[in-house]
């Protein structure tokens, strides 16, 4: 069995193709940029060279149709066409209050997530269109969806509820979804391994730090709040979202401004955030550059992001009754070590203190790194994700028929000798150009002759 996976975000589409049988990774990559300008994939097939190949990709249809040719490229690609592949798995954020976990998609399932594109605008229209594009391709395949806001179904009503008229709730749903559920599953699962813990008695804080951002508090393994809401527009500081501010300010600007609400709306999620502060960046290491050639805004706007994060590590560690670790993960919080020295300094009270040093070195997406100082009482991680991987062993229990919510479901990379073999052929390659990671790596593969 083959299996492909997309994961379309806001600006960037990541894949996977996996052989289930041999238990090996044939290709992954992902394209980046997507319609923001001088967007490129990066592809990666084991025992080849990383391809980098530049391809202006204007929307997310025009990513995956690149996708499909680079996988069947006669020269960089790892299979004949698309008849060999054999199910799809497909990214979907909102599934509100309707799906709990991954399904089978039908045509009652696609028009679900269609009716739900307005609380997810960033992020439902790109998982539809990738949806589709890949049922054009591959008609006589299954296709499975995996849901941001399953992981989060086990938030209490505490945590989940608005105090807002409970009608609101009953008619329309209105409440506290979350999103990036299967970045936190995998990187809860995979802190446990490394904390040598039983998943279902650890605490975390897990930061999830790229375009979009939210914070996921873990209390004994499973979800119990999370900084994202109703929509993804709720919590921290994000590359073009607002996060958190009193929603007078959208009833002050619209009335005295005459903004009309699908306006605003677009103003919120895709004018604000990052860019709103900076007025041109979106892209974090363009705004760390920006920062050091005294771009005052870019430094604020490092400044706002970072003490946001700190804000609600400080919150959900009383939440949870104290934390075992505190988890990055994600483009920004596995490469950004400015933006996590920001969001920790001053937390040592908590028990929480990295080495600056070890975090300085810590930038990477091959390798799972602690970066807790030595005298630390709790842990500091930065752990890679690897969303594909739960897709793909969704899309293999659902077709076996002994898929479950992962409370009664042991996934593969629990596994305390779970390897990725790609990613650790990337990290011995990465070490001779980074020798500092070997200082940061918890359980990096054999050096080897390269």
């Amino acid at each position: 069995m083959q299996i492909l996976c997309l994961n379309c975000g806001s600006s960037s589409v990541k894949y996977r193709l996996f052989d289930w049988k041999a238990q090996k990774i044939l290709a992954t990559g992902i394209v980046e940029r997507v319609a923001i300008g001088e967007s490129f994939i990066a592809h990666e097939a084991h025992g080849r060279d990383k391809l980098i190949l530049k391809r202006e990709c204007p929307d997310h249809q025009t990513a995956i149709q690149l996708i499909m040719d680079t996988l069947a490229h006669p020269e960089h690609g790892v299979i004949e066409g698309v008849a060999s592949i054999t199910a799809v798995g497909h990214r979907v954020v909102h599934g509100g209050e309707k799906f709990a976990q991954s399904v089978l998609i039908d045509d009652a399932a696609l028009d679900a997530f269609k009716k739900t594109s307005s609380l997810a605008p960033l992020h439902n229209p790109p998982n539809i269109m990738g949806i589709e594009a890949a049922q054009a391709l591959m008609p006589k395949v299954p296709h499975v969806a995996i849901m941001d806001t399953a992981w989060h179904q086990t938030m209490p009503a505490s945590s989940y509820l608005y105090a807002l008229p409970y009608a609101w709730y009953e008619k329309y749903g209105i409440r506290r979804y979350g999103f990036h559920g299967t970045s936190f599953l995998y990187t809860a699962k995979r802190a446990a391994v490394l904390l040598k813990k039983d998943p279902f008695r650890c605490n975390l804080a897990i930061c999830h730090i790229g375009n979009g951002a939210s914070i996921n508090a873990v209390k004994n393994g499973v979800s119990f709040d999370t900084s994202m809401g109703m929509t993804p527009l709720e919590g921290l500081v994000m590359g073009t979202r607002a996060g958190d501010h009193d929603p007078a300010i959208d009833l002050f600007i619209m009335a005295k401004e005459n903004i009309l609400p699908k306006d605003m709306d677009s103003i919120l999620n895709r004018k604000s955030g990052i860019l709103g502060i900076t007025g041109k960046f979106t892209d974090r290491r363009d705004v760390e550059a920006a920062a050091l050639q005294g771009d005052r805004r870019a430094a604020v706007a490092l400044q706002i992001e970072g003490y946001r994060i700190k804000k609600y590590i400080g919150a959900y560690d009383a939440a949870v009754g104290g934390l075992d670790a505190v988890v990055f993960t994600a483009g920004v919080g596995e490469m950004s070590d400015k933006i996590r020295s920001i969001a920790l300094e001053g937390l040592e009270r908590l028990g929480i203190k990295i080495d600056p040093a070890k975090n300085q070195a810590c930038r990477t997406r091959n390798a799972e790194c602690n970066i807790s100082a030595s005298d630390s009482q709790v842990k500091v991680f930065v752990i890679p994700t690897d969303e594909e991987r739960v897709f793909i062993e969704d899309v293999v229990a659902i077709n076996e028929g002994r898929y479950d919510a992962h409370t009664r479901f042991t996934y593969q990379f629990q596994s305390p000798d779970y390897r990725n073999a790609l990613r650790d052929e990337a990290y011995l390659k990465e070490l001779v150009q980074k020798p500092q990671l070997a200082s940061v790596a918890c359980n990096p593969p054999p050096v080897k002759v390269l």
